[in-house]
């Protein structure tokens, strides 16, 4: 196998071990050879290759367990969660959007307690007063959404909204700077509605309006 050359060397000796992964050297599961079996085989010192596992282990790729050595963990690396949707459009940011949104509001209808609806009919008053300025706006339907997530009591889809909506916010803005009716007082009874369904602990309409809402969204770029 040809030595690597070029610098950085962690880099490409990362890059050589995730293809020959991805070629299924390695299955998932199992344990990769030790680094003086790897070393040279890449043409790199063993610090090269500790480094180059490190890389991998932070893409998911691998994982070292203590006292056992390294393991692969996925058969390819995920793409980096920006790069991912700076190549995105509005309408999939849309459709994820709907995917963690629809389930939370189901799971916050069933789940919220006081606490969870005293802070998400704050957010929905704040919603209401920012329906002028397209930043603000966005900002305070985030929160709105976000208090909703929050309600359903589950970490992942927390951590899903909080990591995504950062991201999309100047999608969303450039969305509504497309839509004529930004801040209108439809819009802003159908996210009443959807307050109105996770009080009364209807998971069903809660679901449905939640979709219907972001598809409304879908719908007027398409």
């Amino acid at each position: 196998m040809e030595p690597l050359r070029r610098a950085p060397l962690a880099d490409q000796a990362a890059e050589l071990l995730l293809a020959r992964i991805r070629a299924g050297e390695w299955a998932l599961g199992q344990k990769l050879p030790g680094e003086t079996t790897l070393a040279p085989q890449l043409g790199v010192g063993r610090s090269t290759v500790r480094e180059a596992i490190r890389q991998l282990a932070g893409r998911g790729v691998l994982a070292s367990r203590q006292g056992a050595g390294v393991f692969v963990t996925a058969l390819d690396a995920r793409e980096d969660w920006d790069a991912v949707l700076l190549r995105s459009g509005i309408v999939a940011v849309l459709e994820a959007r709907a995917a963690i949104e629809t389930e939370a509001a189901a799971l916050a209808a069933a789940r919220r307690t006081p606490a969870d609806l005293r802070a998400i009919r704050r957010a929905l008053a704040g919603r209401g007063e920012r329906r002028t300025e397209i930043a603000a706006h966005v900002d305070a339907d985030t929160a709105l959404h976000r208090s909703i997530v929050a309600a359903a009591h589950n970490e992942i889809l927390l951590e899903l909204f909080d990591g995504f909506t950062p991201r999309v916010r100047k999608a969303m803005i450039e969305m509504l700077r497309i839509r004529a009716d930004f801040g209108s007082d439809s819009d802003h009874a159908a996210h009443e509605e959807l307050v109105a369904a996770v009080t009364d602990r209807d998971a069903d309409r809660a679901a449905s309006l939640s979709r219907a809402h972001l598809r409304s969204l879908t719908e007027a770029l398409t």
